[in-house]
């Protein structure tokens, strides 16, 4: 008997450590798996501040030097000025071999004398700069192809060696390839071009934010621009782009669009009217402000009718770029005001400076006629008190 109740003694232990068991599993399988967790606190920094110590060593500099006040010092404040100029036919050709006695230049009237002469011939670090919108630019439309035509042939022509950036604006700019030398970058950037975004176009943003950007660049720098000229929605005005355009020393070649649908809508009379002439002063004067922002900085302005004449617009525009006369000289006036000085540069007859320089050709002897491309000014410094 006693054997009996100690074995039934033993099962009832074991089954009722099996319910316990069971108890507690399933309330963990309810509950969750526990974690251990210690006493919440307010949230706050999880790495220890170093302990700042009340009183810093000391720091051992140089001592400074005195300078004796019979010690000669030198400080430089002439101010130097050099100007690029470019000597092109009727068919935008190069013309070299021209002395430096046939160069004058100008300074508000008055003649400078020519320090330095020489020719530059060097690789172009160019930016093509391209209004791309939903108000002129829109999904195959005739300025959609026109844009990409410029974009895509003046990218054709670069040489290896030359550094070119692509950038497109509407409400803003955005840059769709740096400054490389890798045509499949190139490339790619220009097909993103393919829909458009906001109807806005916004030069002035544009230009000026390309030129703050390049003007650190060393060396010759140009942005070729392919748009309608048209400001729509920029923070700056007119007279502010061209300010930053002037003292940036990058030269602008715009190409200006909508030039053949301008005179096709004139002759079907969609200019008649109130608002048909507001909106042929508006043109006039987009195609006034690309003009301007290429005479002032020293390019040339394109405004092709037909697509046969890019050729000869892109061949002008790399014989300007790459080929270049430079001259530098001191400017009688060293006057650091921060006033604006209005430069020309003529090509003279040695023996008659009031007279031009005629320029022949051929067996004949014929007359070549020539234009003279050059910045048309720059900004003096300001004194620095």
């Amino acid at each position: 008997m006693k054997r009996r109740g100690q074995w039934f003694m033993n099962v009832l232990i074991l089954a009722v450590c099996l319910g316990l068991a069971g108890l507690t599993a399933s309330f963990a399988q309810r509950s969750g798996p526990l974690t251990p967790s210690g006493p919440r606190r307010a949230p706050g920094p999880t790495v220890a501040k170093p302990e700042v110590p009340k009183e810093l060593p000391p720091i051992e500099t140089r001592q400074k030097q005195e300078v004796p006040d019979d010690l000669a010092l030198f400080s430089s404040e002439t101010n130097v000025v050099s100007v690029d100029v470019a000597v092109l036919d009727d068919n935008g050709r190069f013309i070299p071999k021209i002395p430096q006695g046939n160069f004058m230049v100008m300074e508000d009237g008055v003649p400078q004398q020519v320090q330095s002469f020489g020719v530059s011939q060097a690789p172009m670090t160019v930016a093509l700069l391209i209004e791309f919108n939903a108000r002129f630019q829109q999904y195959w439309s005739e300025t959609w192809y026109q844009t990409l035509t410029a974009a895509y042939g003046f990218a054709e022509t670069l040489r290896p060696e030359d550094w070119v950036a692509v950038i497109a604006y509407d409400l803003r700019s955005e840059i769709l390839s740096d400054f490389t030398k890798d045509r499949r970058e190139t490339y790619q950037a220009l097909q993103r071009l393919r829909t458009t975004g906001f109807s806005e176009a916004n030069l002035f943003d544009a230009l000026t934010d390309t030129c703050e950007r390049m003007s650190g660049i060393e060396g010759r720098k140009s942005i070729v621009l392919i748009s309608t000229g048209m400001d729509t929605f920029s923070k700056l005005n007119y007279g502010e782009a061209r300010r930053i355009v002037q003292e940036a020393g990058v030269t602008v070649y715009p190409i200006g669009m909508m030039q053949m649908l301008r005179e096709r809508a004139d002759a079907y009379g969609a200019f008649d009217g109130a608002w048909g002439g507001a909106a042929r002063l508006d043109f006039l004067q987009a195609d006034n402000q690309l003009k301007t922002f290429a005479a002032e900085s020293g390019g040339a302005a394109f405004f092709p009718r037909f697509y046969g004449e890019y050729p000869s617009i892109f061949q002008t525009i790399h014989y300007t770029m790459r080929n270049q006369y430079v001259l530098t000289y001191v400017p009688t006036n060293q006057q650091k005001d921060g006033e604006w000085r209005k430069i020309k540069v003529r090509l003279i007859d040695p023996k008659d400076p009031k007279k031009d320089l005629r320029i022949v050709a051929g067996k004949k002897n014929k007359r070549v006629k020539y234009s003279v491309v050059a910045r048309s000014g720059y900004r003096a410094p300001r004194s620095v008190e």
